[in-house]
């Protein structure tokens, strides 16, 4: 039986672009881009979760919105459960700082299919596709 893994994941929005990150070298699977998030610890809700990952990997304090959505998707290594959150910066002039990632970028809705994803992200970027995320969130 596969390891079952869930994530909390953020739909990171600011002045109408999105903030993806991409997955170290390091971490399966590998090199692909990804909505920055994490595991929830024991006793954590998944908005707690996402909030205290985003504090660690990119040091910025944010404010987690509505669930947008929850895809599974299974792995060779694992079957990955990712619930996506819209979630904005409490200051948005902080800068970014990654301590996590091999690269990351601030997206427009246009630019997205430019990247390569983590097959679980596809269904989630359909979804921000039909919903758009110019709105202020």
């Amino acid at each position: 039986m596969k390891k079952k893994i869930t994530v909390a994941a953020a739909a990171l929005v600011r002045d109408n672009k999105l903030f993806i990150a991409q997955r170290p070298a390091t971490k399966l699977p590998p090199l692909v881009w990804e909505f920055p998030g994490g595991k929830p610890e024991e006793g954590e809700t998944l908005p707690q979760a996402l909030r205290r990952e985003l504090q660690e990997e990119l040091q910025i304090d944010t404010i987690i919105g509505d669930f947008i959505m929850k895809v599974t998707h299974v792995y060779d290594f694992a079957e990955v459960t990712i619930n996506l959150y819209w979630a904005k910066m409490v200051n948005e002039n902080d800068t970014i700082v990654d301590n996590e990632h091999a690269q990351t970028a601030w997206i427009s809705l246009e630019e997205i299919d430019n990247y390569e994803f983590a097959q679980a992200d596809i269904e989630l970027i359909e979804k921000l596709r039909n919903i758009g995320f110019s709105l202020n969130r």
